[in-house]
């Protein structure tokens, strides 16, 4: 154990689910009333640590979602993956502002296009999962949703393929004109990780974060279908010939989404990465400092938002939310580290995102309850 782990066990036992904090279990019951199944929620404040869960685990089941289960972390694996080129800038070995053809010229990529841009959506780049313009028109990528997905779901993709296919499509915007989310900057980022230090991105976060911090929770799953016991199950409703079917999508191979949103982690191992990432203890204050100066009106930095908690609230609130195939991941921070929410929520995902509203109504009620004042947050899809 170093300085940075905790012993996990001890903290459980200071604590059951739900005692102390009824206003917490109350939120999180509420939320899967509104049409979740399940919820699991910590909260690190200043009245302590309080975890607790509500709704079940599995369709059939009446148990409990776990208070510390595995859970796919969708869209936060872009702040382990930024953290990671940041160290990485730090170590020297990468340089925020070169082109990123300088260190991948294999995909022919604008020369304007920088590191940071790849971190902070402003390259432009295809979104390989597919666009969405403002006057309503769809460009298409990969499969990842409706039948087509569920019958494939098991299939590997590399990411050169992932980048590949983005790049047969036009572009968004011209280098750093705009803003645009796209999974494609974080798969390139992936492979810039790979590429200077002659590693896997696996073995790279193993060394810099999981390892340091002690996340023996957090999986860097690459072509791995399993996710580690114990944990709640996701599922995914489609349509079959006009008959509406249900399946269990909890085991499935992420390669599609790269590093887009693969990992795996547990709410205490969020609470712990986030909570040391603001503190300091990953990046020095200068890096952190450019990690967390958002893009203007968007308030995104490199791999986090960065967002007003309210004119009630705690200030500003740094975070980032995935959701992937019937998990959604919550992880949001004080710009200290000091009061962290981490969550997670599995519920039956389909194509026509049914329950898109109430997880914003529900980040909404977890961030107002945790923090005070909260405004509606934007929930990201992957």
């Amino acid at each position: 154990m170093n300085q940075f782990s905790s012993s996990e066990n001890m903290k459980e036992k200071r604590f059951a689910a739900g005692q102390d904090r009824p206003e917490l279990q109350k939120a999180i019951q509420e939320i899967v009333a509104s049409g979740f199944l399940g919820v699991q929620l910590r909260v690190h404040d200043e009245q302590g640590e309080w975890v607790g869960s509500a709704g079940v685990s599995k369709l059939g089941d009446a148990a409990m979602p776990p208070t510390n289960g595995h859970f796919r972390i969708g869209s936060n694996t872009k702040t382990f993956t930024a953290t990671v080129v940041l160290q990485l800038v730090a170590e020297g070995r990468i340089v925020l502002d070169d082109p990123v053809v300088e260190y991948l010229p294999e995909f022919g990529l604008d020369r304007r296009i920088t590191v940071r841009m790849l971190l902070q959506h402003t390259s432009g780049v295809f979104n390989f999962t597919g666009e969405y313009y403002e006057d309503g028109t769809v460009v298409p990528g990969i499969p990842w949703q409706g039948q087509e997905w569920v019958d494939n779901r098991f299939k590997t993709y590399r990411p050169e393929e992932l980048v590949q296919l983005a790049l047969t499509k036009p572009m968004r915007f011209e280098p750093g004109t705009g803003w645009s989310y796209s999974n494609t900057n974080y798969v390139l980022a992936r492979l810039l990780i790979e590429k200077v230090t002659g590693s896997s991105l696996a073995e790279e976060m193993q060394r810099l974060i999981l390892g340091p911090l002690g996340l023996s929770g957090t999986v860097v799953p690459g072509t791995q279908a399993m996710i580690p016991e114990p944990h709640a199950h996701a599922y995914y409703r489609y349509e079959d010939f006009g008959e509406q079917k249900t399946v269990d999508v909890t085991i499935q191979n992420p390669s599609w989404i790269s590093t887009g949103g693969d990992m795996i982690s547990t709410t205490q191992d969020l609470h712990t990465f986030i909570s040391a990432l603001m503190g300091g203890k990953l990046l020095s204050a200068p890096l952190l400092a450019e990690m967390c100066k958002p893009y203007p009106k968007i308030g995104y930095g490199l791999g986090v938002f960065v967002q007003d908690a309210g004119s009630n609230g705690d200030g500003t609130l740094i975070t980032h939310n995935g959701g992937i195939s019937g998990y959604a991941a919550l992880m949001y921070s004080t710009p200290d580290g000091s009061k962290t929410l981490t969550a997670s929520i599995n519920y039956v995902d389909d194509a026509a995102m049914s329950l898109a509203v109430p997880f914003q109504k529900a980040t909404q009620r977890l961030v107002e309850e945790v923090f005070g004042g909260g405004r509606k947050y934007e929930s990201e899809r992957i």
